[in-house]
């Protein structure tokens, strides 16, 4: 299957790459998070506990971090089993500066999955994946953006009630 996308996210883009360079702030907005071992800068092992439909598996992945241009590119390779179930993701991600408080990110991912919740979950994969992708992505704005980034009622619309 493959994925791809574009977030706007209202934070400075040295901001968004530190944020994704730490498998730990990344962890926080994994939906299905379990736990995490971190061998090395670049390379960690999390574990996810992942449903689709009626099959549910738990996977421990073996992730790396590859051909990192900082702060504007980076690729995501990881390798997972589960009982029954394997995976393996390659993703790259691109960052461009909008301004001084904006980051555009550029997505693509390209995942194959086999064993059992492959065969039983199927038709539900790619809908399940965007679910989990909009998640994911609306938690990293609640850790990355300011609370003022978000439109508020000025002091002059509430005064006077």
């Amino acid at each position: 299957m493959h994925f791809e996308g574009e977030q706007m996210i209202n934070a400075p883009i040295e901001a968004v790459w530190a944020y994704f360079m730490d498998p730990n702030k990344v962890a926080q907005c994994a939906p299905g998070f379990k736990s995490m071992e971190i061998l090395g800068p670049d390379h960690f092992k999390p574990t996810l506990n992942v449903g689709i439909g009626p099959v549910k598996a738990t996977f421990t992945l073996d992730v790396t971090l590859e051909g990192l241009q900082p702060p504007n590119h980076a690729e995501v390779k990881g390798r997972g089993v589960a009982a029954g179930s394997a995976v393996n993701i390659t993703s790259v991600v691109d960052l461009e500066a909008k301004g001084s408080a904006v980051t555009t990110m550029r997505w693509s991912a390209d995942v194959a999955v086999s064993g059992t919740i492959a065969s039983v979950g199927a038709r539900l994969m790619e809908s399940t994946a965007h679910k989990l992708t909009d998640k994911f992505f609306d938690c990293t704005r609640v850790h990355l953006e300011p609370p003022s980034s978000t439109p508020a009622a000025s002091p002059a619309s509430t005064a006077g009630g």
